[in-house]
């Protein structure tokens, strides 16, 4: 049996191995006549790969597009599924990160993609302002087509490395939404934090090893002489056999 995500117009199909392609197209055409808000069905046929975490798909039936119009928490999102990266299974995690957020807070999003974190922010908060920092110029351009979409004024978009491209300025909350790296970041972002400044900072780990992701950022906070505290270490979602997502949220001190 296949598994799916839906994103927005777009079914995005995962076929069991040697699956013919004559029994993907039956499967996709009975798929759009049973999800009429569906009108393309693409085939998932590459891991999540490289730097900008982008990955390859297949057109199997519909409208042919690889280009998704999605909705989640009162905004709407458009991206190109083959060039961006976009997780809805974030959705829930997204809107949670925005209730944290306190009237008038400079917030940082690193490694931004098209936004989805700072547009869920900025329009579900009182947010002074949000930027976004995103590597890849397809997501940022999305990005900027979503900040308008949403009619957002407080929300910047900004092109590039977050190693050379962050602000010269300190924000009361960062948002490190980053990939399966193995750089951390984390002398960046602790030098842009404020005093008692919360970091929202994502790691991946199976579960047994999740005391490193903690040595990680405790040892790097020594290097900036930093003290923090951490709040709380959450699982954020599934990313392979028995590894995870984690999100350690911990505020700065000084």
């Amino acid at each position: 049996m296949a598994n799916y995500d839906l994103l927005g117009n777009i079914a995005l199909i995962k076929f069991p191995r040697n699956t013919k392609l004559s029994a993907k197209k039956v499967f996709a055409n009975k798929f759009l006549k049973q999800h009429k808000q569906i009108t393309t069905v693409l085939e998932k046929s590459n891991k999540i790969s490289g730097r900008l975490r982008t990955s390859k798909t297949k057109f199997i039936s519909g409208l042919k597009t690889k280009e998704v119009l999605y909705r989640e928490n009162n905004c709407l999102f458009r991206f190109n599924i083959d060039t961006c990266y976009f997780s809805p299974r974030l959705s829930t995690e997204r809107l949670e990160l925005a209730k944290k957020v306190k009237r008038n807070e400079n917030v940082l999003i690193m490694f931004g993609g098209v936004a989805p974190f700072a547009v869920v922010m900025a329009k579900n908060s009182k947010a002074k302002k949000v930027t976004s920092i995103e590597l890849s110029r397809a997501c940022s351009k999305y990005a900027i087509e979503n900040v308008k979409r949403n009619k957002l004024s407080n929300v910047e978009i900004i092109q590039g490395n977050v190693r050379t491209k962050t602000p010269d300025k300190k924000f009361n909350r960062i948002v490190m939404a980053r990939p399966n790296l193995k750089d951390s970041f984390l002398d960046i972002t602790f030098s842009k934090i404020k005093s008692n400044g919360t970091i929202h900072y994502y790691g991946f780990y199976p579960e047994e090893e999740k005391h490193k992701l903690l040595e990680l950022i405790k040892l790097e906070a020594k290097k900036a002489k930093k003290k923090i505290r951490i709040l709380r270490i959450k699982k954020a979602g599934e990313i392979g056999v028995k590894k995870f997502r984690w999100r350690v949220d911990f505020i700065v001190v000084n």
